[in-house]
């Protein structure tokens, strides 16, 4: 007791500035989190329902932080042990039981408001969609995802999807080999893909442009690298890209299928599953930048077309330096036909060789 009686009693006037203090904190940081943009231009009906929920975790969690925080520093402060005290014993301690009781009841019910909040939340997200919605089922394979839908009874399916603003779409995804978890940032929604089992969201997307599609479970070598885009467009831009995915190809002259066009087999990969070449690689020629992969003007400069179709069919055997292996898809021999592969070549040849 004489330790505390020589130091004397925290005085009221010290707990109302320190009272003072912590609520000053709590508004600040309150404030400066507000103000970060934590997350990409809302972009699905329901994204600014989620941007709400987090602001409300925020506004929750960092006035807990800031006292709880405040307590200990102040506390450290306060009887700190200083000079010549090093074997004084401190004063006796029988608690607080009302003290307790605030400390317990306070954080549960922040904590079950909180739960109450996101259960609401979460349910009305996963409201079943409405009759005639659009499916499109979404594959996770490592290290790329595919897309197939039907329209107008006809099957689709593509490494780049083009979805129309406004309508409503369900995903059901799934994975040919580890856990995957598909995620577009704008929309604020993911949802895992399991092997064996079918997961599902629905959204409505609400902004125009070209989105990332990211993988946010770590699935291998190559997760960081599993991207891949979905467009928005208007419903004139959603048919006109579902008439050129269903369109049957026009016959060459001589009666010979028409020739594949390489750039468009690179910018946008083919109808069959193939991943666009550009989503992953710098190429002058086709103005992609993405560094996922190595630089072909840079890597592929002096290669002849043998050797630039077997680091499309055979991307394990040479590695470039600085890149792991197992990150390229393999199987661009099974999603691409024979026409389709070497128009891509000869567009590759052509652009790096020129």
């Amino acid at each position: 007791m004489g330790e505390e009686t020589r130091r004397g009693p925290v005085t009221t006037r010290t707990w109302m500035m320190f009272a003072s203090a912590m609520t000053l904190a709590s508004v600040v940081g309150i404030a400066i989190g507000l103000a970060i943009e934590w997350f990409p231009a809302q972009g699905s009906s329901v994204a600014d329902d989620i941007d709400t929920f987090w602001d409300v975790l925020l506004i929750a969690s960092v006035p807990v932080f800031v006292v709880v925080t405040g307590i200990v520093l102040f506390c450290v402060w306060r009887w700190r042990m200083r000079p010549g005290e090093e074997r004084l014993d401190g004063p006796p301690i029988h608690g607080n039981t009302r003290l307790e009781i605030y400390w317990t009841a306070i954080p549960t019910i922040i904590i079950g408001a909180l739960c109450v909040y996101a259960t609401i939340l979460l349910l009305e997200i996963q409201e079943a969609p409405a009759k005639g919605t659009r499916v499109v089922e979404v594959t996770g394979e490592q290290f790329a995802w595919t897309f197939a839908m039907n329209e107008g009874g006809k099957k689709i399916q593509t490494t780049r999807i083009v979805l129309p603003i406004g309508e409503e779409v369900e995903f059901r995804v799934r994975s040919k080999d580890v856990l995957h978890d598909f995620w577009v940032p704008v929309w604020r929604l993911k949802v895992d893909a399991v092997p064996g089992i079918t997961t599902k969201y629905s959204v409505t997307p609400t902004k125009t442009g070209q989105f990332q599609v990211v993988c946010a479970e770590l699935c291998g070598l190559g997760h960081a690298f599993m991207r891949q885009f979905v467009r928005v467009g208007s419903t004139s831009d959603f048919q006109a890209w579902v008439s050129d995915m269903t369109a049957p190809a026009a016959p060459a002259p001589g009666g010979g299928g028409a020739k594949p066009d390489g750039a468009k087999l690179f910018a946008e990969g083919s109808k069959t599953g193939a991943t666009a070449c550009g989503a992953c690689h710098v190429l002058a020629a086709a103005g992609t930048t993405s560094a996922t992969g190595p630089a072909l003007d840079k890597n592929l400069k002096g290669w002849d077309t043998a050797r630039i179709k077997e680091a499309i069919t055979n991307p394990a055997k040479e590695i470039a330096s600085g890149y792991a292996a197992n990150i390229m898809p393999p199987n661009y021999e099974q999603t691409l036909n024979a026409a389709e592969l070497d128009a891509l070549v000869e567009y590759i040849d052509s652009s790096v060789n020129r």
